[in-house]
């Protein structure tokens, strides 16, 4: 694309510490900065590398994509690893003085695109027998939670972001376009794919593919977290760490972008389309079972795994580039 320079190089260099070189590259002659950190490598020693190398860069607005510590908010909360490096970055930001009145933290709710039917955890969208789909996860059935389609609507609202920098300088946004409980979302997902999908709540998250050490111990934390509560939803903590930032959602959002795409056009136009990529069928199959209420239901499912791998060569081509699953 036309003026468009692409860096290539890994952030974290082989012998330890940040790659300093190739991040104040990066930052040469730019006013603005989006920044989204991985855990790749020591992800806190190159969120602060960065932040070092946008002050000396003297960048005007700088985006960072944060999410809560929990266990900063209330100490009975585990802190969930994969957001509370973001956060520690997050707060050394806040602690330079010339980056901190330019900067902005958003934090992303869950994403749309998170669901497949193959056997990645947390978020499968477990396809059974009678064509219908099951949804099996520790979030409380009733409590809403903050919801974005994230290849559809992040790049918008970091635009405008940029456009209006000034008016969002110093702030955190939630950036979630809508707050459905599971049970509302898999009533929208129902709609979408015009077939029956029920939500259960279970304690454990099922693995059933090799994954990263630092993913399990993510989605361990994320466990004990919802496991707050129990079946009284008051008592689930919020996703986004307080209920008062949770209230700015969908609001705030909007107010960046207003032409989001909402989880039952995701299921509708996109989900079969990623499934068809990923080497599935069944969307061409012509008798489904008709779509009704979705109600919770407590017998065992009777899905078979297909022993699937993730990351499985030509025959799921849209994840195949995620080999840290496989």
């Amino acid at each position: 694309m036309p003026n468009v320079t692409v860096f290539v190089g890994d952030l974290y260099s082989k012998n330890g510490g940040a790659n300093q070189r190739l991040i104040a590259d990066l930052f040469h002659g730019a006013d603005l900065a989006f920044i989204n950190t991985t855990f790749w490598g020591d992800e806190v020693a190159i969120g602060k590398a960065l932040a070092d190398a946008a002050v000396t860069a003297n960048i005007k607005h700088y985006i960072y994509s944060s999410m809560p510590n929990h266990s900063a908010i209330n100490p009975e909360w585990p802190a969930i690893p994969l957001w509370s490096a973001k956060h520690e970055i997050e707060s050394y930001i806040r602690s330079l003085p010339t980056l901190a009145p330019r900067s902005t933290f958003l934090y992303t709710g869950i994403y749309n695109n998170n669901f497949t039917s193959l056997p990645y955890p947390l978020f499968c969208m477990e396809l059974q027998k009678d064509g219908s789909f099951l949804w099996e996860a520790p979030f409380h059935p009733d409590v809403p939670l903050p919801w974005l389609d994230a290849e559809h609507d992040i790049g918008p609202a970091v635009l405008q972001l940029i456009k209006d920098w000034d008016k969002w300088a110093g702030q955190k946004i939630a950036l979630a376009f809508e707050m459905l409980s599971p049970t509302e979302a898999c009533a929208l997902f129902s709609k979408g794919v015009r077939r029956r999908v029920r939500y259960r709540q279970t304690p454990k998250i099922e693995v059933k593919v090799k994954i990263p050490t630092g993913y399990r111990d993510q989605l361990l934390a994320l466990e004990k977290l919802y496991s707050f509560g129990g079946k009284d939803g008051k008592n689930q903590p919020p996703y986004f760490g307080t209920e008062k930032f949770e209230r700015s959602c969908p609001e705030e959002a909007l107010a960046l972008w207003e032409g989001y795409r909402g989880l039952e056009e995701y299921a509708k136009e996109v989900f079969p389309l990623e499934e068809a990529a990923n080497g599935l069928k069944w969307m061409e199959e012509e008798d489904v079972p008709e779509v009704r209420e979705n109600t919770l239901e407590e017998e065992d499912s009777d899905a078979e795994s297909e022993g699937l791998t993730i990351g499985g060569g030509t025959d799921t081509p849209a994840r195949k580039e995620e080999t840290w699953l496989a």
